[in-house]
């Protein structure tokens, strides 16, 4: 398959896994935590702090997880001013970063810039995202040909779905000679195999469409044309209407169905000639029976909605002119997850921006009593005075709006965090950063099998068990506390090994045991299903 080179590509290819992984510190005052409730890490999270960071962050609570991933990356278009400053363990691209400055137009290698940015990240991405997962990328034609080349690297190409063209604008821009009206979002699943897309609900105008002139018990409905394109023998037949007139397919054409499957359709009354029963047949589609219509690839504004409303939205919750030019509308994001996700889907948007993303989730849950989840992460200083105040004001309610719904608040809650610690084997060895017992273990599923575990027992037992797989359990046998690390306490000996080995082999499952050292040699523990891991370095992945 061909793939994009560009400048820094072979510095950036694995930097995905050179990235710390850290803690998320949940930020009380600036939560929005249920009533009579803690901030929760298992909430909705708004998440300010770098994006490559962040999503290492969320790897072992979500790896394999998230359902739907949007992202609205910079478009590179030399007037954004963005900065590439990943801390790449490279002396060369130290060297070549070096000058920070922000990336424009005069800057010839913007283009390598923005890809070295994209790339690990986009690693990162994949890996959240669950095997029937599809991400969502918004982009303009600045980048969007080389965008397309990336993904068919990392996701590959054969899990390519669409590229989508939003009608972003509502008219014509008076200053160029050829106006861009649309963006294009690409479309790329984890596992194209594994995905579908639902229905688009109709819309009012298309409900509307829908009526009864014949009195059908049934309920209103519309009437769809009974051809198909191509020549099927047994597809092609004269019929006859209740008016008497004959009619045979058009050429080249045939009838949906074989004629004994359309006689039963005439016997149930699921046919309409007209209303003197002489026109050409057509089928009806009941109101009462339609899931929509099926979604395609051109999004128009007056269905998904356009940067002018999308300006307005925000200005109209925050109350002041946001730091915005074209921000995404609630429509649009919506759609996106009208499509693709169910009651209880995980949304993840690592480029939050004005919070359009956790505004359309919360809308989405409060119309079909949903309880799907956002995660959203942004770095500008603003994460809590624009994107998480939006998100505030969206659940709150907002008076001066026209939308009666969002007016009296959409309801909701969520946890901000910010980045915590590096979790270190040499930070562990001082004392300096000792992770909670569920952050660490969370850690260790992860790094174990490279999922995250979708619930771990927050108590754990006496013997340390925390978390099991079809073939494994997992021990962990810790405190954050020095005192007790360096203690006998903190060991794996005979007598805990005996007590995991009954239960595993009582499970018909091995065992893998993390601690900071242990009284038994490894041999022994094999024979017993057993396999130590050593705190704070023997973390390792084993699946």
């Amino acid at each position: 398959m061909p793939t994009l080179d560009f400048k820094g590509k072979q510095l950036v290819y694995a930097h995905h896994l050179t990235v710390p992984s850290r803690t998320l510190e949940p930020d009380a005052k600036r939560s929005l935590p249920p009533k009579g409730s803690k901030p929760s890490l298992d909430d909705n999270l708004i998440i300010h702090g770098d994006n490559l960071h962040a999503l290492k962050a969320l790897m072992p609570r979500y790896a394999g997880r998230v359902n739907c991933i949007y992202i609205d990356p910079p478009y590179n278009t030399g007037n954004e001013g963005w900065i590439y400053n990943d801390n790449v363990n490279s002396p060369m691209m130290q060297e070549w970063l070096k000058d920070k400055s922000p990336v424009d137009g005069e800057d010839l290698e913007r283009h390598d810039k923005w890809l070295c940015m994209m790339w690990p990240r986009l690693q990162l991405l994949r890996e959240l995202l669950a095997e029937d997962g599809v991400i969502f990328i918004s982009i303009d034609d600045n980048e969007q040909h080389r965008l397309r080349m990336v993904m068919d690297e990392i996701f590959g190409g054969e899990n390519f779905v669409a590229t989508i063209a939003w009608q972003r604008r509502t008219s014509p821009d008076a200053r160029l000679n050829l106006s861009q009206a649309h963006d294009h979002i690409l479309v790329v699943a984890k596992n194209v195999d594994a995905m579908d897309f639902n229905p688009v609900p109709l819309s009012t105008t298309q409900t509307n469409k829908f009526t009864n002139p014949d009195n059908d018990p049934r309920g209103p409905w519309v009437s769809t044309d009974y051809t198909a394109q191509g020549w099927r023998p047994n597809q092609v037949y004269e019929l006859v209407t209740p008016g008497g007139v004959k009619y045979a397919p058009p050429p080249g054409r045939c009838w949906v169905n074989v004629e004994s499957a359309y006689r039963k359709l005439v016997s149930e009354g699921r046919m309409w000639f007209g209303n003197d029963g002489k026109a050409r047949p057509r089928a009806k589609t009941y109101l009462n029976e339609s899931s929509g219509v099926r979604a395609w690839t051109w999004w128009s504004n007056q269905e998904c909605g356009h940067n002018q409303e999308a300006k307005k939205e925000i200005n109209a919750i925050i109350g002041f002119d946001a730091p915005f030019d074209t921000p995404k509308p609630t429509r649009l994001i919506k759609r996106i997850l009208q499509i693709t996700t169910d009651k209880n889907s995980i949304i993840l948007d690592s480029f939050a921006g004005s919070g359009t993303t956790a505004h359309a989730v919360l809308a989405l849950n409060k119309e079909d009593g949903g309880n799907r989840k956002f995660i959203i992460v942004e770095c500008e200083d603003y994460a809590n005075k624009i994107t998480a105040e939006r998100v505030r004001r969206t659940i709150k309610g907002v008076s001066n709006v026209k939308d009666e719904t969002l007016k009296n608040g959409l309801s909701g809650s969520f946890t901000y965090c910010t980045l915590g610690d590096e979790i270190s084997p040499e930070k562990m060895l001082t004392g300096e950063n000792l992770p909670d017992y569920e952050t660490l273990a969370r850690h260790l599923v992860y790094t174990a099998t490279g999922q995250a575990p979708d619930k771990i027992r927050k108590v754990k037992d006496r013997d340390g068990f925390f978390y099991e797989t079809n073939d494994r359990l997992f021990y962990l046998i810790y405190e954050p506390d020095l005192a007790f690390l360096r203690s006998a306490d903190s060991a794996l000996n005979s007598d805990l090994a005996e007590r995991i080995a009954k239960q595993a082999k009582k499970k018909k499952k091995t065992a893998i045991v993390f601690a900071t050292h242990k009284f038994m040699g490894q041999k022994e523990l094999t024979g017993m299903g057993i396999t130590f891991c050593g705190l704070p370095y023997e973390i390792y992945r084993t699946g």
